[in-house]
């Protein structure tokens, strides 16, 4: 029998909005309340990337270097789960937790593919029922956790190659598996493309178009009634 591996993305697919942005500001807040003040330089480098003078990668690296600065290793168990204690009831959508649900009966293994940082995607990933996780990795040393991005930033095509690769450690053969993919972004067109049966979850225009070109299922979950309604600005993943 072959294996059964269902791979979700994170931000707009399981969870209302997305997380980055709102982990920033909840850290900040709630452990170093006048990093805010650096707002506006984080702005201005928001800026400097669609202007293509910083790329994804260096804009992550410059929002945490301005809001976190680094972290030690030691104190983030409490905070980590808080935070995803505080996701978990503000910002998942019912329709994602029951399809996880019934993937899972239907003897999926369940894995988020997540630009995420890992350092906070784990806790909400145990909080939905999920086991597995690839995101994007950041630097440890001296026992700090450091604004630097460790590897590839887990989106686009390094998401597609970081499952990849996931599945080469994992024992796991292609041609044995039978895959799912979920996603609400074009930037996910990798990943969906690898899969056997790949679902829109919850998606902008540019996708829903390549959906309906690839005969693709659309997917529409309500964000549930918990959910967080302040919209805040959206930075890259």
């Amino acid at each position: 029998m072959r294996e059964r591996i269902a791979f979700y993305d994170m931000d707009r697919t399981i969870t209302v909005h997305p997380t980055y942005a709102r982990f920033l500001l909840w850290m900040a807040l709630r452990h170093d309340p006048k990093r805010l003040l650096l707002l506006p330089l984080s702005a201005l480098a928001g800026l400097g990337y669609l202007l293509r003078i910083v790329s994804r990668d260096g804009l992550k690296q410059i929002n945490q270097r301005m809001l976190l600065g680094s972290l030690r290793l030691a104190d983030l168990a409490s905070p980590m789960a808080r935070h995803a204690d505080f996701v978990f009831a503000k910002n998942i959508r019912p329709g994602a937790l029951e399809q996880i649900a019934a993937d899972r009966a239907a003897g999926y293994r369940i894995v988020i593919a997540t630009a995420s940082y890992r350092l906070y995607v784990e806790a909400i990933a145990r909080r939905v029922g999920v086991d597995d996780v690839i995101a994007t990795d950041l630097t440890a040393s001296r026992g700090r956790v450091q604004p630097h991005i460790s590897g590839h930033n887990c989106y686009g095509p390094h998401k597609a190659q970081m499952i990849v690769a996931w599945m080469a450690d994992a024992g796991l053969d292609r041609a044995a598996c039978h895959i799912r993919c979920y996603s609400d972004h074009i930037s996910d067109l990798p990943m969906l493309e690898m899969a056997d049966e790949a679902f829109v979850t919850n998606a902008h225009l540019p996708m829903r178009l390549v959906a309906r070109q690839k005969g693709w299922p659309e997917l529409d979950w309500e964000p549930g009634n918990g959910h967080l309604a302040v919209a805040l600005p959206t930075l890259p993943r």
